[in-house]
């Protein structure tokens, strides 16, 4: 078998998707295409702009066979965490070969993660204040293995690698080169492949829905086209200004990743900010990326908690969003070989701990926002 893996956000899923998995097909022959898929909440520390069974869907008719969604644990954390998260976790799927979208597919990823995972630990030990934490990582590996990391998919490319090699390379690794507009590029109006920032922006900003059928699958374009409100931090800033201002020092730092005095930081900057931009411009500094900013407020904005986090790794599942014909054939063939618990149908039971446990209780502000139950009445989506 070559059972193909592809990690995904789908927020939303586009034609750039499509194309991968178009890709991904020709590489899997019949064999499945397992899609790890980010629930309603995203490694940049966002809530999601679709919830994650349409995502799951768009996915299902283009071509994916089976459609996972990965713990909030391993979702919502830096690029080489989440990187090592999804790769154990295809490993443990029987996944053989990961099928990734890059800026330059020429890239040796392999060779290259081998490299990164070899430079010794204190090269990485960075206190340059003045130069913030990515700029200084990417000096560090341009030096040690001759190449300047600058474009967001080829750092997470890396990270891939790097956390493929650490795990014994148990996947072959099969970059693609992206069409279309770049990872964070504004919207072109003509071209057929856009951002799926740019897309969200549209949408966020009232502006002309007719245009996603251009861009999306039909199917999905119509779905969010019909949606009352798409969520961002706008929507959620009210209530994270609640929670900070609510919350005592004590409780704020039992956050997780609350460290070196910034819940004192983020109660007084949140007073007085009228918006989160505002809010994450005067809580930044050279040491703290926006991208972890962004997490640690949904952390904090979900009361995500050091021992809520130590629970799911202890006891983590994917959730069965989906399959087509070949994927469910491929769970009911290899189910009981894998070594991580699928779950089908979240009940009572199930949902009472670990990272299944922190996924319903994570989704409460979600189905509170957009009104759409996720986890308990839900049923895996066959297509």
């Amino acid at each position: 078998m070559s059972v193909v893996g592809i990690i995904a956000e789908y927020n939303p899923f586009h034609s750039g998707h499509e194309f991968l998995l178009n890709q991904a097909r020709l590489v899997a022959g019949k064999d499945p295409i397992i899609v790890l898929m980010s629930g309603n909440y995203v490694q940049r520390g966002e809530i999601a702009i679709m919830d994650k069974w349409s995502r799951a869907k768009a996915a299902l008719k283009s071509g994916a066979d089976l459609v996972l969604e990965v713990p909030f644990s391993t979702t919502v954390e830096p690029a080489d965490l989440f990187a090592l998260g999804n790769i154990e976790a295809l490993k443990k799927l029987g996944a053989e070969t990961l099928v990734f979208g890059v800026e330059d597919a020429n890239l040796n990823f392999a060779y290259l993660g081998k490299k990164i995972a070899e430079i010794p630990p204190n090269h990485m030990d960075f206190r340059d204040y003045s130069q913030t934490y990515s700029t200084q990582y990417n000096q560090m590996v341009a030096n040690e293995v001759g190449y300047e990391v600058n474009q967001p998919n080829a750092i997470l490319g890396l990270a891939y690698a790097v956390a493929n090699h650490n795990l014994g390379s148990p996947l072959s690794l099969h970059p693609i080169n992206r069409i279309g507009a770049g990872h964070d590029d504004l919207l072109n109006r003509n071209g057929m492949v856009q951002s799926a920032s740019a897309i969200r922006n549209l949408l966020q900003h009232g502006e002309n829905k007719a245009q996603l059928k251009a861009w999306l699958p039909k199917e999905e374009a119509a779905a969010l086209a019909k949606q009352e409100l798409y969520p961002s931090w706008n929507t959620l800033f009210p209530f994270l200004k609640y929670r900070l201002e609510s919350e005592s020092i004590t409780d704020l730092r039992q956050i997780y990743q609350m460290s070196e005095g910034l819940e004192y930081k983020m109660k007084q900057e949140i007073h007085q900010a009228r918006d989160f931009a505002e809010f994450l411009q005067h809580v930044k500094s050279k040491r703290y990326t926006y991208s972890r900013l962004r997490r640690l407020s949904l952390y904090a904005l979900l009361n995500v908690t050091q021992e809520d986090m130590l629970a799911s790794f202890n006891h983590e599942s994917l959730t069965v969003l989906g399959f087509s014909k070949t994927g469910r054939q491929y769970l009911k063939d290899h189910r009981k070989d894998f070594a991580i618990e699928l779950v089908s149908k979240v009940d009572k039971r199930n949902s009472k701990q670990g990272s299944l446990g922190l996924q319903v209780r994570v989704d409460r502000l979600f189905e509170q926002i957009m009104h759409v139950d996720q986890n308990f009445g839900q049923r895996p989506i066959e297509v």
